[in-house]
């Protein structure tokens, strides 16, 4: 058997790479075949020479032994780094079974069309070493397909983990401002600051509360969805939102809102968002400049503006602002999660988030939702 394969290797070799080529999307490429099937039939043939001299089981450090094992062979090395590169060129683990599989049927179908016999013994090698190829280059292909998986899910339970922090920090920033706010001033808890200081608390125990439903369900937050009326939505933001404008010494300017209009959607999950991009204002504006909040309807969609005067966006980075992790300004406190959590929020509330450069003066995040009337109103 090694002298006709080592006569017929190239068309064994165009065999499997005609077969390779006929499944969908698969092609076979230098790099795919570079630890495969020619380094395999060169193994096969150095195996079959071996096992007709007078030292027969030295042919086991090349192919292994049969039934795999735990020692070392050269095949099973090789096959191993035919796994991985499968794996890096988007194959599945059918295509690396396919892969040496192709080769058996191009040696018995040679075989067959020239008439050339061979021994049982000769048959059963090529089984051996067929099937411990296979063995290691599954195993490792398994092996660095779920070790990518494991990576990737590391990464996104620090993202998750990331995105519950800035939730906290934001709800925690905004009653610390609150209770200062009431202690400096001697002020009622009764008031306005009162009622920013309870519904930062109450934000914090509705995303602890979301969280943990989160872990038993592993299914993500509910969205709790209810229509609202946008101008009481609006003022209670503009509470908040003052003692931060009063912290960094700049002017928070709200336009008064149409008390027929309303949005309907998970009211944390918005509150949230917005809360976001104002933070986000309050922090990249100039100091003593304006930050402005607006709500208006436009056709079918409700939108709500938040500028602000940071000098405007380097060039190409509008969209790249959204992404985890990211941060634009010299400010680096936070993790950079503040506007991918808002964009989220915001769409899983069938609602769009968007932001809108000017050149010289500064930013306008506009979040768009879809338009409903009042209760009163309809």
């Amino acid at each position: 058997m090694h002298v006709f394969l080592a006569s017929n290797r190239n068309a064994l070799i165009e065999r499997c790479r005609a077969k390779v080529a006929q499944r969908p999307a698969r092609g076979a490429t230098a790099q795919q075949l570079q630890n495969g099937v020619p380094l395999f039939l060169d193994q096969l043939i150095r195996t079959l020479r071996m096992e007709q001299t007078s030292e027969p089981l030295d042919s086991r450090k090349i192919s292994g032994p049969s039934g795999g094992g735990a020692s070392l062979s050269e095949i099973g090395e090789s096959a191993a780094q035919h796994g991985r590169e499968l794996l890096k060129l988007g194959f599945s683990v059918d295509q690396v079974v396919h892969d040496y599989g192709d080769l058996c049927q191009a040696i018995t179908d040679l075989a067959y069309e020239r008439d050339a016999p061979f021994l049982v013994d000769e048959f059963r090698t090529l089984n051996r070493c067929l099937d411990n190829a296979i063995a290691d280059a599954v195993t490792e292909f398994s092996y660095q397909r779920d070790f990518a998986a494991a990576d990737r899910q590391a990464i996104e339970l620090h993202e998750q983990l990331g995105f519950f922090a800035h939730e906290l920090r934001n709800f925690l920033q905004t009653a610390t401002l609150a209770f200062a706010a009431a202690k400096t001033g001697n002020l009622s808890l009764s008031g306005a600051t009162g009622a920013v200081l309870e519904r930062s608390l109450d934000g914090l125990r509705d995303l602890i509360a979301h969280s943990l439903e989160e872990v038993r369900a592993s299914s993500g937050i509910s969205a709790q969805t209810r229509m609202f009326p946008v101008a009481a939505f609006i003022a209670e933001v503009k509470r908040a939102a003052e003692l931060a404008a009063q912290v960094c010494g700049c002017e928070l300017t709200v336009s008064a809102v149409d008390p027929r209009l309303a949005v309907s959607g998970d009211r944390d999950q918005i509150y949230a968002a917005l809360g976001n991009l104002m933070q986000n204002a309050f922090k990249f504006t100039h100091p003593h400049s304006e930050v402005t909040l607006d709500a208006y309807a436009v056709s079918d969609r409700i939108l709500i503006d938040v500028k602000d005067h940071c000098g405007g966006l380097p060039p190409g980075n509008a969209e790249r602002m959204f992404l985890p992790f990211t941060q634009n300004g010299e400010d680096r406190t936070g993790l950079g999660l503040g506007l991918s959590i808002a964009r989220r929020s915001v769409e899983a509330n069938n609602g769009v988030l968007s932001v809108r450069d000017l050149p010289g003066i500064g930013c306008v995040f506009t979040i768009s939702l879809p338009r409903y009337a009042t209760p009163a109103a309809s």
